[in-house]
């Protein structure tokens, strides 16, 4: 269930979803991928997370069932550039979540987040999920973020891995429900490569996973 997100293109995007996730997001080996993103409220509560470098930035409400639980451990840095990213981040993920629930692969709180380049990888992830009638529950800890910030304040990286053991897909039709295959590795690395636009909003350009590769 995670979103795997190894290669940069739209194919290797919809290869993930269809690969793992098999429950939530989307890849089971080692190459990549998909896409993610959540809050540590399990009630479906509207993201309360604003990024700091962009305070007057109307973001869009982003809301996931009680079902449906993304935790974010530790994800907080003394450091106002980094937390920013960190917030912008869990959003992205958050809202492609959301989307695949709510079955709206043009959802324009995951555009929000994406450069447009990312958004065509964020659509192919989520529309991997809306076209096979699946939806996701369960449980998806984030955990180890990290956070590199480009000399010229305008680009980061952020890697930071997931937890699939608890995560699942369910077909919206026949109520079949699946998680990652027995003997997979449960763990997902991400690496997400993000730029600040206009706005202040980090954006993702990129993401790539690799299962297995937290440890």
């Amino acid at each position: 269930m995670a979103r795997r997100a190894l290669t940069t293109t739209a194919a290797a995007f919809a290869t993930a979803a269809a690969l793992l996730l098999t429950a939530c997001g989307g890849g089971d080996d080692s190459s990549s991928d998909d896409i993610k993103g959540a809050d540590r409220s399990s009630s479906p509560s509207a993201s309360a997370s604003a990024s700091s470098a962009a305070p007057d930035v109307k973001r869009p409400v982003i809301k996931l069932p009680s079902n449906f639980q993304v935790t974010f451990e530790n994800w907080t840095s003394s450091d106002p550039v980094e937390q920013a990213v960190l917030n912008d981040g869990k959003e992205q993920l958050r809202a492609g979540y959301a989307a695949i629930i709510e079955q709206d692969p043009d959802s324009k709180a995951r555009a929000f987040y994406d450069t447009e380049a990312g958004f065509s990888q964020s659509r192919e992830w989520i529309k991997g999920y809306t076209d096979k009638n699946l939806t996701v529950f369960g449980k998806l800890p984030v955990f180890d973020p990290k956070v590199s910030i480009a000399k010229n304040k305008t680009a980061a990286s952020l890697s930071y891995c997931t937890d699939e053991s608890k995560g699942y897909t369910k077909n919206r039709k026949t109520d079949e429900v699946k998680g990652n295959p027995a003997g997979t590795d449960p763990e997902v690395f991400y690496l997400i490569s993000m730029a600040k636009n206009t706005q202040g909003v980090w954006q993702t350009v990129s993401a790539r996973s690799e299962r297995g590769g937290c440890s």
